[in-house]
């Protein structure tokens, strides 16, 4: 028996070890969670802030995607994320529109664009050519629209234009359904 006994020795301690490891995991994760979360939170207040100078509080309906920015307790525009491929991959953009649907702003939140070249979409020279544009003047220059692409980065730029307008047609077609 005692021969027998030792066998199973290894595959108790495994498990074990498993046992404790997964306690530990889910416990960090519970307490790492909320603190990621309230850092997002305040990175997003800190750029909608940016585009929306006037700005005081703002909520978030999670069903839409829709962030509503408030002065007081009046909505002075409207906030969502858009999402689209460049040409180093994803990229995240955080859109802003006022109450008569022109865009106020755009602030990237994440993108792979190659460094010293698409990269430059993070620019302000670049993102404020989209104050005050409808969804009918984003698009490049070279294709009829108000955005200059940036030079050598065309489809980094192009990339940005389409994911800002799609995402907006998309948003506007929501707001004006629900009045």
């Amino acid at each position: 028996m005692g021969k027998k006994g030792s066998e199973f020795f290894p595959v108790i301690f495994l498990t074990l070890v498993v046992l404790i490891s997964v306690v530990a995991l889910t416990f960090t994760d519970s307490i790492t969670r909320e603190r990621i979360g309230a850092a997002e939170e305040e990175e997003i207040r800190e750029m909608l802030g940016e585009i929306f100078q006037a700005m005081n509080s703002f909520t978030y309906n999670e069903e839409e995607g829709l962030y509503s920015v408030l002065k007081g307790n009046e909505t002075i525009g409207y906030a969502f994320r858009a999402t689209g491929k460049g040409y180093g991959g994803d990229m995240s953009i955080l859109v802003g529109i006022g109450d008569n649907f022109a865009v106020t702003g755009i602030e990237l939140l994440s993108h792979q664009e190659t460094p010293g070249l698409g990269a430059k979409i993070v620019e302000p020279s670049f993102q404020e050519q989209f104050v005050g544009l409808t969804v009918d003047e984003i698009a490049l220059s070279q294709n009829g629209g108000k955005v200059d692409a940036i030079t050598g980065a065309t489809i980094s730029s192009s990339a940005v234009v389409d994911t800002v307008r799609g995402a907006l047609l998309e948003k506007l077609s929501l707001l004006k359904e629900g009045g």
